[in-house]
């Protein structure tokens, strides 16, 4: 169904979490969007059910709608999926968001809000008034030094490229060529944000208290963390070429002027 807003929330094993935290993004959408939001559960075949919850919220309300997807094929890979799906229903407005309360509904009328003056907003943890709670040491230092080390390689200035609560404008997701995108976790994050900028889009990032989760089990591991390390330096050239490519596109789909 076409929708201004999209929320879209990947899931895998989410069964404790997903009814309570779709019925809290509805409420808070509906404050700053009503009638005109729609919530997309992309779900990985989840073997704890989490699939049929989804199924049971969109039968209950008209603005939950659910992908279903064979087998669990990554974070990127949901998310592409979802964004497909809202620009297809007319989204102007794309939003990410994880499905475990860490990232709170709270946040959403704020990063719509701050969309008026951006064209990605990032909810970040890294400036003033943003922050963590309840991350160990270890945690805290993979996030830190992730951010810290995709800022140096990329040369840019953006505080938390790794970060997943973000608020695109359907241009960005046109105009990033998302169709060349192969990266997960942490990488699939960074990139889209470097795209972005490589692509001349204002990005502003607005404050966000990260909480870790408190029920289900974290889909963080090391091989996430080692695909960013990897990754990152491949994208100044990867990243730049996909820009360079969707700018000489727009420029031959010009027409020209054949005036005298």
């Amino acid at each position: 169904m076409p929708a201004r807003v999209w929320v879209i929330m990947p899931t895998y094993n989410e069964a404790e979490n997903l009814e309570r935290i779709v019925h809290a993004v509805d409420n808070e959408l509906e404050l700053v969007a009503p009638g005109e939001h729609r919530i997309l559960v992309v779900d990985d075949n989840s073997p704890d059910g989490t699939g049929a919850i989804a199924d049971v919220l969109a039968r209950k309300l008209d603005t939950v709608e659910v992908l279903h997807r064979s087998s669990k094929q990554g974070l990127g890979h949901a998310y592409l999926a979802g964004f497909d799906v809202a620009l297809a229903g007319d989204a102007e407005l794309v939003i990410e968001m994880d499905a475990d309360f860490s990232h709170e509904p709270r946040y959403l009328q704020d990063l719509i809000r701050a969309s008026a003056d951006a064209d990605l907003v990032l909810g970040s943890r890294y400036v003033p008034g943003g922050g963590v709670r309840d991350w160990g040491l270890v945690r805290r230092m993979i996030s830190r030094g992730g951010g810290l080390y995709a800022r140096t390689i990329l040369r840019i200035d953006t505080r938390d490229l790794t970060g997943g609560f973000k608020c695109f404008h359907r241009e960005v997701l046109e105009g990033i060529e998302l169709e060349t995108v192969s990266s997960e976790g942490y990488a699939f994050q960074i990139e889209l944000t470097y795209r972005a900028l490589l692509g001349g889009f204002r990005v502003l990032e607005i404050p966000i208290v990260f909480q870790d989760r408190a029920a289900g089990t974290s889909k963080m591991s090391a091989h996430i963390a080692l695909e960013a390390f990897w990754l990152v330096p491949l994208l100044r050239r990867s990243a730049a070429a996909a820009i360079g490519r969707r700018r000489a596109a727009l420029t031959q789909s010009q027409p020209r002027d054949t005036r005298i």
